[in-house]
């Protein structure tokens, strides 16, 4: 896989793929020319995509000549209709694998000849492994660092066991911290100990392989995205067992209460307390004061992610704790007016929501799970969101 963001990938970039002699390998796969029509180009063309989603996912690079595997040219695509050609192969994807993959990335960039280099870029798929359906073909492929190549029955075993394990390790970890961090266990100590707390988990599932570690230069190297939720003019920064840690400081003590946990495997941990309540012996959560926050702070979390160009997909995970029989304001961020019921339990568990893609809009994607915090406070949904489930908060 070439090591950069599709965005960012150039001519030149190819032609560092000549000069070095960069073999194909397990993420990586030259063609000369995009796949045909006829059935047996279009197996062929569903065996390449299917071995990298259910293996460790990689660039497919239409328009490299090679020679054994090694890159030696930059032969380019002569296309008309770029967009309809894409369309095209999308088509494939969708209807000739299963289950469908959830997310696929096809890029065309022009070279100084006009022509087109075109790169697919399949993540390692968390809904693995795929099947090649088309025509009843049904086989299952991954890839080795010879290529592609069939799966046995006991590989298929492996496979189908190996994703319900990283699905089941993402599980076990929120439930661990959320324990951790309800025992008081945080990596810097809280200022009040007695009002809600929001945390926020954004774990890739690549995060689950013990050789996705990255060094903290790395994560350094993001450091304009790494920005605690509710930030403070005064940010604290340390590295710790974990990896690094960025801090509002209040007092003298050195507590906070908001912190940025990033792990060395790409986690992403924020958790903030909430502000006081400014009624006088009531217990208020303000819903939307929370809904404005994660949504200025997560699409610079996501910015950090794609950065350090973890894989896809992302899971989003929402909890709220030490909310048992607070109320939620409904007209007002400060006053507590039209109040429906009170929280029935201390630790709101949300549903996670799910980034298959960048191309998201960070509202949307949240709005499953600001419905199930209002929910609990005996709402219907957000009252942020309009009949088109766009977020126009109310006037505060």
């Amino acid at each position: 896989m070439i090591p950069k963001n599709l965005d960012d990938i150039t001519e030149n970039d190819f032609q560092v793929l000549i000069d070095n002699s960069v073999p194909e390998s397990r993420t990586i796969e030259y063609k000369r020319d995009l796949p045909g029509g006829s059935d047996t180009d279009k197996k062929e063309f569903l065996a390449d995509v299917s071995s990298f989603a259910n293996a460790s996912g990689g660039d497919l690079i239409y328009g490299i000549e090679e020679n054994q595997g090694i890159a030696i040219a930059i032969q380019g695509l002569e296309i008309d209709n770029i967009d309809q050609t894409i369309l095209g192969l999308e088509q494939t994807i969708r209807s000739g694998l299963e289950p469908r993959l959830p997310y696929i990335f096809i890029k065309p960039i022009r070279l100084s000849n006009s022509k087109f280099i075109v790169i697919i870029r399949i993540n390692k798929s968390w809904i693995s492994p795929h099947r090649v359906t088309f025509k009843s073909h049904d086989r299952f492929y991954s890839r080795g660092s010879n290529g592609k190549y069939s799966l046995d029955v006991n590989e298929l075993r492996i496979a189908f066991n190996l994703s319900d394990t990283n699905n089941e390790k993402i599980r076990r970890f929120r439930e661990s911290r959320i324990a951790n961090l309800v025992a008081g266990e945080t990596p810097v100590p809280f200022y009040d100990e007695d009002s809600p707390m929001v945390m926020l988990h954004l774990i890739p599932f690549t995060s689950m392989n013990p050789s996705q570690i990255y060094d903290l230069s790395q994560i350094d190297a993001c450091s304009k995205f790494i920005i605690p939720i509710s930030s403070p003019r005064h940010i604290a920064k340390r590295y710790n067992f974990d990896g690094r840690v960025d801090y509002g400081v209040m007092g003298q003590e050195g507590e906070t209460y908001t912190y940025l946990q990033v792990f060395k495997n790409g986690i992403v941990e924020a958790v903030w307390k909430q502000p006081e309540n400014r009624e006088e012996n009531q217990k208020i959560l303000y819903g939307d004061y929370i809904e404005h926050e994660l949504l200025k702070s997560i699409p610079n979390y996501i910015d950090l992610l794609k950065k350090l160009d973890i894989g896809l997909p992302i899971f989003i995970f929402l909890t709220i704790t030490g909310v048992k029989n607070y109320y939620m304001p409904v007209n007002n961020l400060y006053r507590m007016v039209n109040r429906v019921y009170t929280i029935d339990r201390d630790i709101l568990v949300i549903p996670e929501v799910i980034i298959d893609n960048y191309d998201l809009v960070v509202p949307q994607l949240l709005k499953p799970c600001f419905d199930s915090m209002w929910n609990a406070a005996g709402f219907q949904g957000s009252p942020n969101y309009n009949d088109q489930g766009e977020w126009k908060p109310r006037n505060t």
